[in-house]
């Protein structure tokens, strides 16, 4: 039970982590745009971590081959939903609409993930759960809207939010594949695989995207300072950081953790940018914390049953 406990506690650091580096990728995200046309800039991203990788990859490719192959098809929907798909369909879509609003409906996450999970995994959530989900998206909205009804009020929809929740459904069923993959693929050899296949998706669009006039990439001493930030720590770093903690404490628990994506966002805008941290970001980023920590308490119980009610549901499939 303690060794369960301390497992547990090292996946909620790698959560936290994954997301810390996310919400200086969307920092990095708004500077790269001055530089690099959104696919073309996804598939930099991860041609500079498949290279990364390849040195230490390439013999345990070799091992994991089998397994992998066997499960080729799932590596493809993985390169699909998180790969290729999820950030870059949230570059198109900010394209159409505001940041704002993108974050607002990004803020959903955690309820696409738990509702994936308890259809496809036959999770139950438990009370503390719900209540953590709740929590956290309201914090998410506090600061989106300022602390204010008359700016909630005034949001409007468009076709790019649109995308964001495509972006969003991508995500969750990325997180729902790896935990239920999590035990048979391995974590390393999975994301190298992936990326590889994600470039092979990447590049015909990519071509389209540099035909048309007036797209081109700047390469600068800046804009090849965000490539290596995105392609090294957003693709390698949170990614292994992330698929290594959602099997720990299950898809739906993690997906809480996402909403501490805007806050590290804001609070890495402040401190690289010219933005002010204001009263409403901090109240709705320790209403966030709150949540994640209350997530947190869910008992040991009840995540050893989540787990039991995943692997058993893993074998009549």
């Amino acid at each position: 039970m303690l060794k369960d406990t301390v497992k547990n506690k090292y996946a909620y650091v790698l959560l936290i982590l994954a997301n810390m580096i996310w919400g200086g990728n969307f920092v990095i995200g708004r500077i790269a745009a001055d530089y690099f046309p959104p696919v073309t800039f996804s598939l930099l991203r991860w041609t500079i971590a498949f290279v990364v990788l390849t040195p230490f990859m390439y013999k345990k490719l070799k091992t994991d081959w089998r397994v992998l192959w066997n499960h080729k098809w799932i590596l493809l929907l993985l390169t699909g939903t998180g790969i290729a798909g999820y950030n870059t369909i949230v570059y198109f879509a900010l394209h159409f609409t505001t940041p704002i609003n993108a974050a607002v409906v990004n803020s959903t996450t955690p309820l696409f993930i738990a509702i994936f999970s308890i259809f496809l995994l036959k999770e139950r959530l438990t009370s503390i759960q719900t209540a953590a989900i709740g929590l956290s998206i309201i914090g998410v909205v506090f600061i989106l809207s300022q602390g204010s009804l008359d700016v909630l009020k005034t949001l409007s929809f468009n076709m790019g939010d649109l995308f964001v929740v495509i972006a969003v459904i991508c995500w969750s069923l990325y997180s729902i594949v790896v935990k239920k993959y999590s035990t048979i693929l391995p974590t390393h050899t999975t994301l190298y695989v992936t990326s590889f296949m994600g470039i092979l998706i990447l590049i015909p669009f990519s071509m389209l995207e540099l035909s048309r006039p007036g797209v081109h990439v700047v390469f600068t001493a800046s804009s090849i300072s965000i490539l290596f930030y995105v392609g090294i720590l957003a693709s390698i770093v949170a990614f292994l950081s992330w698929n290594t903690g959602v099997p720990k404490v299950g898809p739906a628990k993690a997906g809480i953790f996402l909403n501490l994506l805007p806050v590290f966002a804001t609070i890495f805008s402040t401190m690289f940018t010219n933005e002010a941290l204001l009263w409403y970001q901090l109240a709705g980023g320790l209403i966030v914390i709150s949540a994640v920590l209350l997530s947190a308490k869910a008992s040991p119980k009840s995540i050893q049953q989540q787990q039991e009610a995943s692997r058993s549901y893993s074998k009549t499939v």
